[in-house]
């Protein structure tokens, strides 16, 4: 029983560092696109 708790302790804490190696390694900057689109006002006097 002992073994099994380390095991996953141990793939726990691989993943927790998987995580963070890719949060802070990973690219994760959004693509940036200009849209223009007309825009109909309704407007009466």
């Amino acid at each position: 029983m002992l073994r099994l708790l380390k095991a996953i302790f141990i793939l726990a804490l691989l993943g927790f560092i998987g995580l963070a190696g890719y949060a802070y390694l990973g690219d994760m900057t959004p693509k940036r696109t200009e849209v223009n689109e007309p825009v109909e006002l309704n407007v009466e006097n």
